[in-house]
């Protein structure tokens, strides 16, 4: 029953819009907000299974770069929580499970799910300019068309982060020192996504993945009502 992608991705759809509208309903207007932002680390662990789930093609690179992306994830946020040196001088919480040198597992698989979507949605956003413009140059340049879909990912993944944050900060899962979030950490992001996001482009075969462009804009949606609302 499963096995048509169309079906894969309309289940995904509907389980990612039932999680977040139901944890946005949970935390800003029930009594029981402490246990939704509790589940709201299984809603990150059950995004990653659903983006995996969906992709139509899950060979051995796509996993080499969902392994990359999940180990430089990790290293950079180790070296800056115990450091301050990457992104500035934060703690995270208890919240969101088992760390590894004060940084949660789930962590890494965060930093998949954000560059592969922003990824995804920069190779849209790439042919949709391409077409439109009829700019053809960017299609047909290897190079151009792989700095292209890089910089304007990075660019959308930097932007996730910066609507990120006030509600992370909220709702516990991170502190910053003197709840001042450095510029720098931006900087950061947009550098690291860009570096991946030159791999994402000349690894993953498969970018047309029209759940990926859907669970940026929910989780877009999501922080930025609870930015509001919190």
């Amino acid at each position: 029953m499963f096995n048509d992608i169309h079906t894969k991705k309309n289940l995904a759809l509907f389980i990612a819009l039932l999680f977040h509208v139901s944890g946005l309903i949970g935390i800003l207007f029930t009594v029981y907000k402490p246990w939704f932002i509790e589940k709201t680390t299984f809603n990150l662990l059950l995004m990653f299974g659903l983006l995996v789930w969906v992709q139509s093609q899950k060979n051995k690179i796509f996993f080499l770069f969902l392994g990359f992306t999940f180990v430089v994830g990790m290293l950079t946020e180790i070296i800056g929580v115990n450091t301050g040196l990457i992104f500035g001088h934060y703690q995270y919480g208890n919240l969101m499970g088992v760390k590894f040198f004060g940084v949660p597992w789930l962590i890494g698989l965060n930093w998949f799910n954000v560059v592969f979507c922003s990824g995804v949605l920069a190779y849209a956003i790439k042919n949709l300019v391409v077409k439109k413009l009829n700019v053809l140059v960017v299609e047909e340049n290897l190079i151009l068309n792989t700095f292209f879909v890089a910089l304007v990912g990075a660019t959308i993944a930097t932007a996730f982060d910066f609507i990120l944050e006030p509600a992370a900060i909220k709702l516990g899962f991170w502190q910053w020192q003197n709840n001042t979030i450095p510029v720098y950490n931006f900087l950061s992001w947009f550098i690291i996504s860009f570096i991946l996001l030159l791999f994402f482009n000349n690894t993953i075969a498969d970018k047309k993945n029209n759940f990926a462009i859907q669970l940026m804009f929910i989780q877009i949606l999501f922080f930025i009502f609870l930015n509001f609302f919190l």
